[in-house]
């Protein structure tokens, strides 16, 4: 017997964890987009770790949190109120919230409280206090077939909890535990784990998140154009997706070492056939045709902060496009197996649209484009979020530093094609400007941020 074998689908209640709190209910509306599941939302608010939902069967429920990254856990909520009296009064006026056959298992209770420690004898207190419930089965702390939950939340100040605070809580609530969510996933993932990995590795926990934003699963495709060592395509294909990456360094992709390169990391988890290819590139000489079969692009792209952004071609404007190649001792360079391709500056904010570009040209329907920028504003001025008519922007998460931000923006693709879309004109990129002179937030990385950041604008 199952808690989903024995309860009528209505409230759930997810206990998440409390940290990167601006991802948490969009990861969880991605999830259930991914899996073409009605989630309602009842209550959220980032400062707890508690929030109902609805769901049409505990099966749902589950398929939900299974690769849910920031979700500890889901209940099936029996009754929830602001104060004990209130949720027993509830409880004793309404017995069907308690079906017959829960009645008969076997059963445990357990306390989940937020910002309270409570002593052994004051959770016996409140475990208790539920002896009203008409429960005929014995308690059984090995495996019992129901698993109550008693859910509280007390006021105070996140991630402060005391023993010796206030003892009325501010929210209760009754549920019974239907699963885990996949944080474990997080220890498996870790980059000190991995075999190959690179400064700008992104970490397992939000590399994990960035992947379900994007939806990643089963039967899509995703693409990362700045993919480094593969962190994004290695969680990607932990979901199930196909993927495939570029750089424009070739040598991050192949390593410099036997088995520690992109391809080998894939080999250390097993996912060895959900990874299509790597390869040079980038966003604006990308080999890949204008063909929307992308169901997902998830990136970090570089911030010019070590050195500056660079794409591709020659810093001298007229030796582009000239089709004529470098030739030494009768030799074509190109061909040479440690040829590296010369590169000029690029603008930070060109390389911005050059992604919506790119996404909205190759991107599915529906499709999600999901990429990190950092920000840092000035005499209070916010960075507007780039746009492109082909793609609505559904989420930005930012996750803040000491003196500065980076947001993790998720866009997807409006159905139709770009053809009957009035589309911005590409913009034009000074060849011979510094680096500083092309990326304002490399500016002031160097000169010291004065202020932080604060909400992206939209406008």
């Amino acid at each position: 017997m199952t808690a989903s074998d024995i309860l009528p689908a209505q409230e759930y209640l997810i206990h998440f964890a409390q940290i990167h709190e601006c991802f948490r209910q969009p990861e969880i509306n991605a999830l259930a987009k991914r899996h073409s599941l009605p989630l309602v939302w009842k209550s959220y608010s980032n400062a707890s770790p508690f929030a109902i939902i609805t769901l049409p069967s505990d099966t749902d429920a589950r398929t939900i949190i299974s690769d849910s990254i920031l979700a500890k856990a889901i209940y099936r909520l029996l009754a929830h109120s602001s104060d004990y009296d209130s949720l027993h009064a509830l409880l004793r006026s309404r017995p069907e919230l308690i079906p017959e056959t829960i009645r008969k298992a076997t059963f445990k209770f357990t306390i989940e409280s937020y910002l309270h420690k409570r002593s052994k004898s004051s959770q016996r207190s409140v475990i208790n206090g539920f002896a009203h419930l008409p429960l005929t089965g014995t308690v059984t702390l090995d495996k019992p077939e129901v698993k109550f939950t008693v859910f509280e939340e007390f006021p105070g100040s996140p991630g402060i909890y005391r023993q010796d605070g206030p003892t009325n809580p501010i929210s209760v609530g009754l549920g019974v535990f239907l699963s885990h969510g996949s944080r474990s996933t997080i220890d498996t993932y870790d980059l000190k784990k991995r075999l190959y990995i690179g400064t700008t590795s992104m970490d397992a926990e939000l590399s994990l998140v960035t992947c379900n934003l994007a939806m990643a699963g089963p039967g899509k495709i995703l693409y990362d154009p700045f993919s480094g060592t593969g962190s994004f395509l290695v969680t990607a294909s932990h979901f199930g997706a196909m993927t495939l990456g570029s750089d424009i360094d070739g040598r991050q992709i192949r390593g410099k070492k036997p088995g520690k390169n992109v391809i080998g990391n894939f080999k250390q988890y097993g996912i060895t056939s959900r990874y299509l290819d790597g390869f040079t590139a980038d966003l604006t000489n990308t080999p890949l045709r204008s063909t929307r079969f992308l169901d997902g692009i998830v990136s970090d792209p570089p911030y010019g902060v070590r050195e500056g952004l660079k794409v591709l071609g020659h810093k001298d404007p007229a030796k582009n496009g000239s089709g004529e190649p470098v030739v030494v001792d009768g030799v074509v360079k190109f061909k040479e197996p440690d040829y590296i391709p010369p590169k000029r500056p690029y603008s930070f904010n060109a390389m911005l649209d050059d992604i919506c570009r790119f996404a909205a040209a190759h991107l599915v329907d529906a499709g999600r484009l999901c990429f990190w920028v950092p920000a840092t504003n000035e005499d209070g001025i916010e960075m507007q979020l780039p746009k492109h008519p082909a793609l609505e922007l559904i989420a930005v998460c930012p996750q803040q530093f000491n003196n500065w931000s980076r947001w993790l923006l998720v866009y997807e693709r409006i159905p139709g094609e770009l053809d009957s879309m009035q589309v911005p004109e590409k913009q034009a990129v000074p060849q011979r400007a510094t680096a500083s002179e092309l990326n304002n937030f490399r500016k002031k990385y160097f000169e010291g941020f004065n202020q932080k950041p604060t909400s992206p604008s939209t406008e």
